[in-house]
């Protein structure tokens, strides 16, 4: 019995001309610096950065959590081509305060790097 596979045949790259982050794992690129919401986040393993959109990310099923602002339902992202878990998505927010949240993206800083045009 042959198993097939959904393979992806192709790789988001973003600006070359734009500071952009990428993956530390495999380097694929994950996020442009002009998505970049806030630098004072936290994730399960250390500091996070919250963006606007990402690409090169999958998505896993949303659950809720209840994070240091209050619970939310959010859902783990990774890394499509490396299949690192890079991060999470916030799908609802609960508290009115936490609303600005709902569609962006965290990743951790222990899973990216700077890359093209940092100086």
């Amino acid at each position: 019995m042959v198993k097939l596979t959904k393979a992806k045949t192709f790789q988001a790259y973003l600006d070359s001309c734009h500071r952009r982050y990428s993956c530390i794992h495999c380097r694929a690129h994950l996020a442009n610096h002009d998505d970049l919401i806030s630098k004072s986040f936290q994730g399960s393993q250390g500091r996070a950065y919250l963006f606007n959109s990402v690409v090169n990310v999958g998505c896993g099923p949303a659950e809720e959590r209840l994070l240091l602002t209050g619970l939310h339902a959010v859902a783990d992202i990774y890394c499509e081509n490396c299949h690192t878990t890079l991060g999470w998505k916030y799908e609802q927010a609960f508290e009115l305060s936490q609303k600005y949240k709902e569609g962006k993206y965290i990743i951790e800083l222990s899973h990216m790097i700077k890359d093209n045009g940092w100086d």
